[in-house]
C-alpha cells in the first residue's frame, strides 16, 4: 500500500500539480496553441485529441480518475510568479511490483529554452522516488528529438537502448526510439553530490 500521494510539489520557479475539475477550458486552449509544436514528437498526446472546452473538461476528469486509481499521474507545471502553464509532466506506472515508472513531458511553445522542463522533471523524479517509492524510472523519446534527449541527460538518465528506424514520417524519413533509465540510487547519489 502506498502512503497518501501529494497532489502538488514545488521547485524553485514552478508549482506542479495534479489536474482537477475546472481545468478543461485552459487545457483545451493549451492544446490548440501547441498543436503544431507537438505534432512531430507528441502526435499521440492526449491533449491533441481535445476538440472543444467541454471535451477538455471530460479529458481532465479522466486524467483525475486515472490519478485516483494510481494508474497514471498527469500534472501541469505553472510559473509561480504568473500562474501560467509552462509544461506537462506524465508519470505512468510500468510495474508496481518493482516498482518502475515512466516519465514523459512537453513544454508550452512560449516557454521553450528556459529550463522549465528540466526543472519540472527533476522535481518529478524526487516526487516519484519519494512518494511513489520507485526503484527505477524510464523515459522514451525519439532519436530526432534533441531537446528531449538533453533534458533526459541533464536529469541524470542513462541511455539504455536505441531502436533504430521504428517510425516513418509523412515525408518518408525514418526515426528511432531512445530508452533511458535512472535508478533511485543514482538519483540519490547525484543529489548528494550537488550538496
Amino acid at each position: 500500500m502506498l502512503p497518501e500521494i501529494p497532489i502538488r510539489f514545488e521547485t524553485e520557479r514552478l508549482f506542479v500539480r495534479r489536474y482537477h475539475a475546472g481545468d478543461g477550458g485552459w487545457y483545451y486552449q493549451a492544446g490548440q496553441k501547441n498543436r503544431q509544436h507537438l505534432q512531430r514528437f507528441e502526435s499521440g498526446n492526449t491533449i491533441l485529441t481535445i476538440e472543444n472546452e467541454e471535451d477538455g473538461e471530460r479529458i481532465i476528469c479522466q486524467l483525475a480518475a486515472e490519478w485516483d486509481a494510481h494508474k497514471n499521474f498527469f500534472m501541469g507545471a505553472f510559473e509561480k510568479t504568473t500562474g501560467q502553464f509552462v509544461a506537462q509532466i506524465y508519470i505512468g506506472a510500468v510495474n508496481w511490483q518493482l516498482p518502475e515508472f515512466e516519465i514523459g513531458y512537453f513544454v508550452d511553445k512560449d516557454f521553450e529554452g528556459r529550463g522549465y522542463v528540466t526543472e519540472a522533471v527533476r522535481g518529478a523524479l524526487a516526487f516519484i522516488f519519494q512518494h511513489l517509492q520507485a526503484h527505477r524510472v524510464c523515459l522514451h523519446c525519439s532519436d530526432m528529438n534533441e531537446k528531449s534527449r538533453r533534458v533526459a541527460e541533464r536529469c541524470g538518465f542513462v541511455l539504455e537502448g536505441h531502436l533504430r528506424e521504428t517510425h516513418q514520417s509523412p515525408d518518408c524519413t525514418f526515426s528511432g526510439d531512445l530508452s533511458y533509465g535512472i535508478l533511485k540510487s543514482e538519483f540519490e547519489a547525484r543529489n548528494l553530490s550537488k550538496n
